[in-house]
Protein backbone atom coordinates (compact mmCIF):
# COMPACT_ATOMS: atom_id res chain seq x y z
CA UNK A 1 0.00 0.00 0.00
CA UNK A 2 1.39 3.40 -1.03
CA UNK A 3 0.45 7.06 -0.69
CA UNK A 4 1.73 10.13 -2.52
CA UNK A 5 2.94 12.96 -0.30
CA UNK A 6 3.99 16.56 -0.91
CA UNK A 7 6.58 18.54 1.02
CA UNK A 8 4.77 21.44 2.72
CA UNK A 9 7.83 23.70 2.61
CA UNK A 10 8.59 23.01 -1.06
CA UNK A 11 5.55 21.90 -3.04
CA UNK A 12 7.69 20.81 -5.97
CA UNK A 13 9.09 17.95 -3.85
CA UNK A 14 7.15 14.73 -3.38
CA UNK A 15 7.64 11.23 -2.07
CA UNK A 16 5.86 7.86 -2.08
CA UNK A 17 5.46 6.22 1.33
CA UNK A 18 4.55 2.61 2.00
CA UNK A 19 1.60 2.46 4.38
CA UNK A 20 0.38 -0.23 6.80
CA UNK A 21 -2.73 -2.27 6.09
CA UNK A 22 -5.84 -0.47 7.33
CA UNK A 23 -8.22 -2.00 9.85
CA UNK A 24 -11.79 -0.85 10.38
CA UNK A 25 -13.88 -0.44 13.51
CA UNK A 26 -17.59 -0.72 14.15
CA UNK A 27 -19.66 1.19 11.60
CA UNK A 28 -16.68 1.88 9.34
CA UNK A 29 -15.90 0.82 5.78
CA UNK A 30 -12.62 0.35 3.92
CA UNK A 31 -12.57 1.58 0.35
CA UNK A 32 -10.02 0.82 -2.34
CA UNK A 33 -9.25 3.84 -4.47
CA UNK A 34 -9.76 2.88 -8.11
CA UNK A 35 -8.83 6.07 -9.98
CA UNK A 36 -8.59 9.82 -9.52
CA UNK A 37 -7.94 12.99 -11.50
CA UNK A 38 -4.98 15.29 -10.95
CA UNK A 39 -5.07 18.89 -12.22
CA UNK A 40 -3.68 22.33 -11.47
CA UNK A 41 -6.61 22.63 -9.05
CA UNK A 42 -4.87 20.08 -6.82
CA UNK A 43 -1.80 22.30 -6.69
CA UNK A 44 -4.11 25.07 -5.48
CA UNK A 45 -5.14 22.76 -2.64
CA UNK A 46 -1.47 22.38 -1.71
CA UNK A 47 -0.66 26.10 -1.93
CA UNK A 48 -3.64 26.87 0.31
CA UNK A 49 -3.18 23.77 2.44
CA UNK A 50 -2.72 25.65 5.71
CA UNK A 51 -4.89 28.67 4.96
CA UNK A 52 -7.95 26.67 3.91
CA UNK A 53 -7.19 23.48 5.91
CA UNK A 54 -6.73 21.14 2.93
CA UNK A 55 -3.88 19.39 4.76
CA UNK A 56 -6.30 18.31 7.50
CA UNK A 57 -8.38 15.87 5.43
CA UNK A 58 -5.85 13.04 5.29
CA UNK A 59 -2.95 12.37 7.67
CA UNK A 60 0.41 11.33 6.14
CA UNK A 61 2.35 8.24 7.21
CA UNK A 62 6.11 7.75 7.40
CA UNK A 63 9.11 9.48 8.90
CA UNK A 64 8.91 13.21 9.65
CA UNK A 65 5.24 13.12 8.74
CA UNK A 66 4.73 16.66 10.07
CA UNK A 67 6.80 18.00 7.15
CA UNK A 68 4.63 16.30 4.56
CA UNK A 69 1.06 16.69 3.42
CA UNK A 70 -1.44 14.73 1.37
CA UNK A 71 -3.09 16.65 -1.46
CA UNK A 72 -6.78 15.66 -1.68
CA UNK A 73 -7.98 14.38 -5.06
CA UNK A 74 -11.38 13.69 -6.62
CA UNK A 75 -12.01 10.15 -7.74
CA UNK A 76 -13.78 6.81 -7.39
CA UNK A 77 -13.34 4.03 -4.85
CA UNK A 78 -15.02 0.70 -4.11
CA UNK A 79 -16.00 -0.68 -0.72
CA UNK A 80 -13.84 -3.75 -0.03
CA UNK A 81 -14.62 -4.27 3.68
CA UNK A 82 -17.68 -3.14 5.63
CA UNK A 83 -18.74 -3.01 9.26
CA UNK A 84 -21.63 -0.74 8.28
CA UNK A 85 -25.26 -1.83 8.07
CA UNK A 86 -25.86 0.66 5.27
CA UNK A 87 -22.95 0.09 2.87
CA UNK A 88 -22.11 -3.28 1.38
CA UNK A 89 -18.93 -4.63 -0.17
CA UNK A 90 -18.83 -3.75 -3.85
CA UNK A 91 -20.52 -0.36 -3.59
CA UNK A 92 -18.83 2.41 -5.58
CA UNK A 93 -18.33 5.96 -4.27
CA UNK A 94 -17.34 9.26 -5.87
CA UNK A 95 -15.71 11.95 -3.77
CA UNK A 96 -12.63 13.27 -1.99
CA UNK A 97 -9.79 10.77 -1.49
CA UNK A 98 -6.08 10.74 -0.76
CA UNK A 99 -3.73 9.82 -3.63
CA UNK A 100 -3.31 6.39 -2.03
CA UNK A 101 -4.58 2.83 -2.29
CA UNK A 102 -7.09 2.87 0.56
CA UNK A 103 -9.17 5.03 2.89
CA UNK A 104 -11.20 4.25 6.01
CA UNK A 105 -14.57 6.06 6.05
CA UNK A 106 -17.04 6.38 8.90
CA UNK A 107 -20.40 6.71 7.10
CA UNK A 108 -22.90 9.15 8.60
CA UNK A 109 -26.07 10.87 7.36
CA UNK A 110 -26.47 8.10 4.81
CA UNK A 111 -29.16 8.48 2.14
CA UNK A 112 -29.76 6.51 -1.03
CA UNK A 113 -27.74 9.10 -2.95
CA UNK A 114 -25.00 10.28 -0.60
CA UNK A 115 -23.19 9.83 2.69
CA UNK A 116 -20.89 11.96 4.81
CA UNK A 117 -17.60 10.85 6.31
CA UNK A 118 -18.23 11.31 10.02
CA UNK A 119 -14.59 10.81 11.05
CA UNK A 120 -13.79 13.08 14.00
CA UNK A 121 -10.87 14.89 12.32
CA UNK A 122 -13.12 15.94 9.41
CA UNK A 123 -16.03 17.19 11.51
CA UNK A 124 -15.18 20.90 11.21
CA UNK A 125 -14.04 20.80 7.58
CA UNK A 126 -16.26 22.03 4.70
CA UNK A 127 -19.22 19.62 4.34
CA UNK A 128 -19.03 19.62 0.54
CA UNK A 129 -15.64 17.92 0.78
CA UNK A 130 -16.91 15.31 3.26
CA UNK A 131 -19.77 14.11 1.03
CA UNK A 132 -19.53 10.94 -1.07
CA UNK A 133 -21.94 10.08 -3.84
CA UNK A 134 -23.23 6.51 -3.96
CA UNK A 135 -22.93 6.18 -7.71
CA UNK A 136 -24.03 2.53 -7.69
CA UNK A 137 -27.53 3.84 -6.90
CA UNK A 138 -27.56 6.48 -9.64
CA UNK A 139 -29.94 5.69 -12.52
CA UNK A 140 -27.97 5.05 -15.69
CA UNK A 141 -24.58 5.19 -13.99
CA UNK A 142 -21.78 3.81 -16.16
CA UNK A 143 -18.05 3.69 -15.54
CA UNK A 144 -17.52 4.90 -19.09
CA UNK A 145 -18.10 8.48 -17.89
CA UNK A 146 -15.89 8.26 -14.78
CA UNK A 147 -12.88 10.05 -16.27
CA UNK A 148 -14.87 13.07 -17.43
CA UNK A 149 -16.68 13.23 -14.11
CA UNK A 150 -13.45 13.27 -12.12
CA UNK A 151 -11.83 15.87 -14.35
CA UNK A 152 -14.74 18.18 -15.07
CA UNK A 153 -17.45 17.72 -12.44
CA UNK A 154 -15.49 19.39 -9.65
CA UNK A 155 -13.87 22.10 -11.78
CA UNK A 156 -17.13 22.96 -13.51
CA UNK A 157 -18.95 22.91 -10.17
CA UNK A 158 -16.55 25.70 -9.20
CA UNK A 159 -17.46 27.39 -12.50
CA UNK A 160 -21.13 27.07 -11.54
CA UNK A 161 -20.43 28.73 -8.18
CA UNK A 162 -18.55 31.63 -9.83
CA UNK A 163 -21.44 32.04 -12.27
CA UNK A 164 -23.86 32.09 -9.33
CA UNK A 165 -21.75 34.73 -7.53
CA UNK A 166 -21.86 36.97 -10.60
CA UNK A 167 -25.53 36.41 -11.33
CA UNK A 168 -26.66 36.96 -7.73
CA UNK A 169 -24.81 40.31 -7.72
CA UNK A 170 -26.40 41.37 -11.02
CA UNK A 171 -23.03 40.92 -12.74
CA UNK A 172 -21.68 43.81 -10.63
CA UNK A 173 -23.20 46.08 -13.29
CA UNK A 174 -20.51 44.97 -15.73
CA UNK A 175 -20.83 45.02 -19.50
CA UNK A 176 -17.96 42.60 -20.06
CA UNK A 177 -16.21 39.81 -18.18
CA UNK A 178 -12.50 39.11 -18.44
CA UNK A 179 -11.25 35.64 -17.50
CA UNK A 180 -7.52 35.38 -16.80
CA UNK A 181 -5.93 31.99 -17.60
CA UNK A 182 -8.63 31.24 -20.13
CA UNK A 183 -7.22 27.83 -21.01
CA UNK A 184 -7.92 26.32 -17.58
CA UNK A 185 -10.79 23.85 -17.33
CA UNK A 186 -12.51 25.93 -14.66
CA UNK A 187 -12.27 28.96 -16.95
CA UNK A 188 -13.73 27.15 -19.94
CA UNK A 189 -16.52 25.75 -17.76
CA UNK A 190 -17.41 29.29 -16.70
CA UNK A 191 -17.17 30.65 -20.25
CA UNK A 192 -19.51 27.95 -21.59
CA UNK A 193 -21.98 28.71 -18.80
CA UNK A 194 -21.90 32.44 -19.47
CA UNK A 195 -22.43 31.86 -23.19
CA UNK A 196 -25.46 29.68 -22.39
CA UNK A 197 -26.98 32.32 -20.06
CA UNK A 198 -28.90 34.87 -22.10
CA UNK A 199 -28.97 37.29 -19.15
CA UNK A 200 -25.19 37.43 -18.62
CA UNK A 201 -22.96 40.14 -20.13
CA UNK A 202 -22.58 39.07 -23.74
CA UNK A 203 -18.92 39.90 -24.14
CA UNK A 204 -16.61 37.43 -22.37
CA UNK A 205 -12.90 37.93 -23.00
CA UNK A 206 -10.40 35.15 -22.50
CA UNK A 207 -6.84 36.16 -21.55
CA UNK A 208 -4.18 33.52 -22.05
CA UNK A 209 -0.52 32.98 -22.82
CA UNK A 210 0.84 33.04 -26.36
CA UNK A 211 1.45 29.29 -25.99
CA UNK A 212 -2.26 28.59 -25.44
CA UNK A 213 -3.70 31.22 -27.77
CA UNK A 214 -4.52 28.83 -30.63
CA UNK A 215 -6.12 26.32 -28.28
CA UNK A 216 -8.34 28.88 -26.55
CA UNK A 217 -9.45 30.26 -29.91
CA UNK A 218 -10.31 26.75 -31.11
CA UNK A 219 -12.76 25.76 -28.34
CA UNK A 220 -15.50 28.29 -29.09
CA UNK A 221 -15.94 29.38 -25.48
CA UNK A 222 -15.14 33.12 -25.54
CA UNK A 223 -16.43 36.16 -27.39
CA UNK A 224 -12.83 37.18 -28.00
CA UNK A 225 -9.39 35.96 -26.97
CA UNK A 226 -6.27 38.00 -26.27
CA UNK A 227 -2.76 37.15 -25.14
CA UNK A 228 -1.44 38.68 -21.95
CA UNK A 229 0.81 40.92 -24.04
CA UNK A 230 -2.25 42.46 -25.73
CA UNK A 231 -4.53 42.97 -22.72
CA UNK A 232 -4.44 46.75 -23.21
CA UNK A 233 -6.64 46.17 -26.29
CA UNK A 234 -9.57 45.50 -23.94
CA UNK A 235 -12.13 48.34 -24.06
CA UNK A 236 -11.42 50.28 -20.85
CA UNK A 237 -14.60 52.35 -21.28
CA UNK A 238 -16.83 49.42 -20.32
CA UNK A 239 -17.57 48.41 -16.71
CA UNK A 240 -15.72 45.12 -16.25
CA UNK A 241 -15.61 42.11 -13.95
CA UNK A 242 -12.38 40.09 -13.75
CA UNK A 243 -12.21 36.40 -12.90
CA UNK A 244 -8.57 35.62 -12.09
CA UNK A 245 -7.62 31.95 -12.29
CA UNK A 246 -3.89 32.58 -12.59
CA UNK A 247 -2.59 34.53 -9.58
CA UNK A 248 -0.36 36.36 -12.06
CA UNK A 249 -0.05 39.64 -10.20
CA UNK A 250 1.78 41.33 -13.08
CA UNK A 251 -1.10 40.64 -15.46
CA UNK A 252 -3.67 41.56 -12.83
CA UNK A 253 -2.04 44.88 -11.93
CA UNK A 254 -1.71 45.82 -15.60
CA UNK A 255 -5.36 45.02 -16.16
CA UNK A 256 -6.50 47.00 -13.10
CA UNK A 257 -4.47 50.02 -14.18
CA UNK A 258 -5.79 49.76 -17.72
CA UNK A 259 -9.44 49.58 -16.66
CA UNK A 260 -9.18 52.11 -13.84
CA UNK A 261 -12.51 52.88 -12.19
CA UNK A 262 -14.29 50.60 -14.69
CA UNK A 263 -12.76 47.63 -12.89
CA UNK A 264 -15.91 46.91 -10.89
CA UNK A 265 -14.99 43.60 -9.22
CA UNK A 266 -12.25 40.97 -9.24
CA UNK A 267 -12.82 37.42 -8.03
CA UNK A 268 -9.51 35.81 -7.13
CA UNK A 269 -9.74 32.10 -7.83
CA UNK A 270 -6.78 29.72 -7.65
CA UNK A 271 -3.41 30.45 -6.13
CA UNK A 272 -3.68 34.09 -5.03
CA UNK A 273 -2.81 34.80 -1.36
CA UNK A 274 -4.48 38.05 -0.40
CA UNK A 275 -3.76 37.53 3.31
CA UNK A 276 -0.02 37.62 2.73
CA UNK A 277 1.82 40.97 2.35
CA UNK A 278 2.07 41.43 -1.41
CA UNK A 279 2.54 45.07 -2.35
CA UNK A 280 1.68 45.08 -6.04
CA UNK A 281 1.14 48.54 -7.46
CA UNK A 282 -2.10 49.18 -9.27
CA UNK A 283 -4.33 46.41 -7.88
CA UNK A 284 -7.61 47.76 -6.49
CA UNK A 285 -7.80 45.65 -3.35
CA UNK A 286 -11.07 47.00 -1.99
CA UNK A 287 -12.88 45.52 -5.02
CA UNK A 288 -10.90 42.26 -5.05
CA UNK A 289 -12.08 39.24 -3.09
CA UNK A 290 -10.84 35.70 -2.58
CA UNK A 291 -13.22 33.07 -3.94
CA UNK A 292 -13.98 29.88 -2.00
CA UNK A 293 -16.49 27.55 -3.67
CA UNK A 294 -17.45 25.53 -0.54
CA UNK A 295 -18.88 28.69 1.08
CA UNK A 296 -21.19 29.24 -1.88
CA UNK A 297 -22.14 25.56 -2.02
CA UNK A 298 -23.02 25.54 1.66
CA UNK A 299 -25.04 28.75 1.40
CA UNK A 300 -26.95 27.63 -1.68
CA UNK A 301 -27.78 24.29 -0.10
CA UNK A 302 -29.39 26.28 2.72
CA UNK A 303 -31.16 28.64 0.32
CA UNK A 304 -32.38 26.07 -2.20
CA UNK A 305 -32.12 22.75 -0.38
CA UNK A 306 -29.66 20.01 -1.31
CA UNK A 307 -31.92 18.49 -3.96
CA UNK A 308 -32.50 21.75 -5.82
CA UNK A 309 -28.82 22.65 -5.59
CA UNK A 310 -28.03 19.24 -7.09
CA UNK A 311 -30.46 19.78 -9.95
CA UNK A 312 -29.18 23.23 -10.86
CA UNK A 313 -25.50 22.43 -10.55
CA UNK A 314 -25.83 19.12 -12.40
CA UNK A 315 -27.66 20.80 -15.27
CA UNK A 316 -24.90 23.41 -15.53
CA UNK A 317 -22.07 20.89 -15.36
CA UNK A 318 -23.73 18.52 -17.82
CA UNK A 319 -23.98 21.31 -20.38
CA UNK A 320 -20.43 22.61 -19.94
CA UNK A 321 -18.89 19.13 -19.84
CA UNK A 322 -20.64 18.20 -23.09
CA UNK A 323 -19.01 21.18 -24.78
CA UNK A 324 -15.59 20.13 -23.45
CA UNK A 325 -15.87 16.58 -24.73
CA UNK A 326 -14.76 17.47 -28.26
CA UNK A 327 -11.31 18.68 -27.20
CA UNK A 328 -10.51 16.92 -23.91
CA UNK A 329 -7.77 14.27 -24.21
CA UNK A 330 -7.40 11.72 -21.41
CA UNK A 331 -3.95 10.52 -20.32
CA UNK A 332 -3.91 7.58 -17.90
CA UNK A 333 -1.05 7.24 -15.40
CA UNK A 334 -0.26 3.99 -13.62
CA UNK A 335 -0.46 4.40 -9.84
CA UNK A 336 1.17 6.99 -7.63
CA UNK A 337 4.52 6.25 -9.28
CA UNK A 338 3.00 7.45 -12.55
CA UNK A 339 1.78 10.59 -10.80
CA UNK A 340 5.26 11.18 -9.39
CA UNK A 341 6.68 11.16 -12.93
CA UNK A 342 4.49 14.07 -14.08
CA UNK A 343 4.04 15.92 -10.79
CA UNK A 344 6.76 18.48 -11.54
CA UNK A 345 5.16 19.27 -14.90
CA UNK A 346 1.82 19.93 -13.19
CA UNK A 347 3.54 22.24 -10.69
CA UNK A 348 5.28 24.08 -13.53
CA UNK A 349 2.11 24.43 -15.62
CA UNK A 350 3.58 22.36 -18.43
CA UNK A 351 0.64 19.98 -18.90
CA UNK A 352 -1.16 20.81 -22.16
CA UNK A 353 -4.44 22.65 -21.69
CA UNK A 354 -6.44 19.99 -23.55
CA UNK A 355 -4.95 17.13 -21.52
CA UNK A 356 -6.63 15.48 -18.54
CA UNK A 357 -4.54 13.35 -16.18
CA UNK A 358 -6.14 10.26 -14.65
CA UNK A 359 -4.24 8.11 -12.13
CA UNK A 360 -5.30 4.47 -12.24
CA UNK A 361 -4.48 2.65 -9.01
Amino acid sequence: MNEFQTNKADLTKSRIVETPKNTIGDGQVLVKVDRFAFTANNITYAVMGDQLRYWQFFSPHGDEAEKWGIIPVWGFADVVESNSDELVVGERLFGYFPPANELVITPSRVTDATLMDGSAHRAKLPPGYNMYRRVTNEPGYTRANDNERMLLFVLHLTSFCIHDLLESNDWFAAEQIVIISASSKTSTGLAYGLAYDKDSPHHVIGLTSERNLDFVNSIDAYSSVLSYQDLEKIDANKPTVIIDMSANTDVLSRLHRHLGDNMRYTSNVGLTHWDEPRQVEGIIRERSHQFFAPDIIQQRMKDWGAEEFGKRSTSYVTNSAAKSRDWLKITELQGVSGLAEVYQDVCDGKVAADQGLIVVM
